[in-house]
């Protein structure tokens, strides 16, 4: 017997057709997160690594990350559309389409990497004028130029796992990702403790571990039975790297907006001092493990969106948001609890200052209030991305990030005069923005779906 929903027959239950949607998002997403946390964990290790050399490498090394944040976040704009345009030609079944848009997003990645990298060094005289700490920046240079060098392998490799994710081998990503955990974990301590290279030992490190995961990403691409039909032999063409290059801009505006708006929060933390600019650091280590929940699940929706989009199965879209939201808000919840209980352990097992603890257990009470936002604007976001629909929500970012969650961070931080917390408390209004425009340009997106 048929069973009827919304009037017609043979369409199953709106519940029905969510419920479906779980096990799919978890089987690709649980793996799409793990690999993801190899990446952070290896700035987990950098900040283990490096702590022990005082509370000045340690705002170094934050000062690095906040502009990697934001190279990162525009870069991740190359590897979504990459990652779409793959989704969308395994949805329609076309392996010839598959391997012209890996190979030629392989070329863009590489691109982009390089000129991100040139990007950071050109930038590195210009910190002075961001007025941090003098300590900071006298022993800055050869750490920076390193992370600079380490952008070209990991954006690369980031497209040979989008392949990986999407023709279901995704744990042939994790199991490469961790590979270079693995490998960077003794050349951390050996560069940095054992041949005495400091601060520059754990950026040289990052380099080789994840030169090696592109490597071996490489070679399994092309040894891999499983994979013969994605290496036939198509052309590199600057017209494609074009066309992949104009719809990744708008992603790329938006994730750089996002990404600048956070690594500006970094940035004031530092007009407070080294003590802030280090807990900010011990926060994002941290919390750099954790977000990668919501960035697996946005990664895994943007493909389901993007297979459900190339085989014409518009009917699906709503459900397999709705899927990940219920996913992501019990991860989060989840988070938030451990952010608000343990947020002291975990800033005493990366420091042993005292006041860098102090600081960095009020940034996590606050960074736990918003994390159900954040992984409902990012999973949304991922929605949008799969189907294409670009230039609004990186509007939507931009306009959340930007003339309100910075403004009011400086507001509640500094004339207000609530230090660090308020920064950070100003931070969290733009994601609870995001979070609900986004929502609503999905939701307004599908109405016509047809079987919903």
């Amino acid at each position: 017997m048929s069973v009827v929903a919304n009037g017609k027959p043979g369409s199953p239950p709106s519940g029905g057709r969510t419920r479906a949607e779980v096990m799919p998002l978890l089987r690709l997403s649980m793996p799409l997160i793990i690999a993801f946390a190899a990446a952070t964990l290896i700035g987990v290790i950098d900040t283990v690594m490096i702590a022990p050399l005082g509370t000045v490498p340690l705002a170094a090394a934050g000062i690095t990350t906040a502009f990697l944040i934001i190279l990162i976040s525009a870069l991740w704009g190359l590897v979504t559309v990459v990652g779409v345009r793959i989704a969308q030609a395994h949805g329609a079944g076309d392996a010839g389409e598959v391997a012209s848009n890996l190979r030629n997003g392989l070329a863009l990645c590489a691109i982009g990497g390089a000129g991100a990298g040139l990007l950071m060094v050109l930038a590195f005289p210009f910190l002075d004028l961001l007025d941090q700490p003098p300590e900071v920046l006298a022993i800055l240079l050869p750490y920076w130029l390193s992370m600079a060098l380490w952008l070209v392998p990991v954006l690369t490799f980031f497209a040979f796992k989008a392949l990986f994710d999407t023709v279901g081998r995704p744990w042939t990503g994790v199991a490469i990702s961790y590979l270079g955990v693995v490998v960077n974990l003794p050349l951390n301590y050996g560069l940095i403790h054992v041949a005495g290279l400091g601060l520059v030992g754990a950026g040289i490190a990052s380099v080789l571990s994840s030169s090696a995961t592109l490597l071996v990403a490489w070679l399994f691409w092309r040894r891999s039975p499983d994979l013969l039909a994605y290496r036939v032999a198509v052309p590199i063409r600057w017209p494609r790297i074009r066309s992949l290059y104009r719809e990744g801009l708008p992603i790329c505006i938006g994730y750089a907006g996002e990404g600048a708006a956070y690594a500006f929060l970094g940035i004031m933390l530092g007009w407070f001092g080294a003590v802030e600019l280090a807990a900010n650091q011990v926060v994002n280590a941290i919390g750099g493990v954790f977000y990668v929940i919501p960035l697996g699940m946005a990664s895994a929706v943007s493909i389901r969106i993007g297979m459900a989009i190339g085989g014409k199965e518009r009917a699906r879209l709503r459900p397999i948001l709705a899927a990940a939201l219920w996913i992501v808000t019990l991860w989060m919840l989840a988070i938030t609890a451990l952010y608000i209980f343990g947020g002291r352990a975990m800033s005493e097992a990366l420091t042993d200052d005292g006041a860098v603890v102090d600081v960095a257990v009020g940034l996590f009470i606050v960074a736990a209030l918003v994390q159900v936002a954040d992984g409902v604007q990012s999973s949304t976001l991922g929605a949008l991305r799969g189907m294409s629909d670009n230039r609004v929500p990186t509007a939507i970012t931009l306009v959340s990030y930007w003339p309100l969650a910075l403004p009011a961070a400086y507001l509640i931080g500094f004339p207000l005069g609530y230090g660090a917390i308020g920064v950070w408390a100003g931070y969290g209004a733009g994601i609870g923005l995001a979070a609900i425009l986004l929502s609503v340009r999905f939701w307004r997106k599908t109405r016509s779906a047809p079987g919903r």
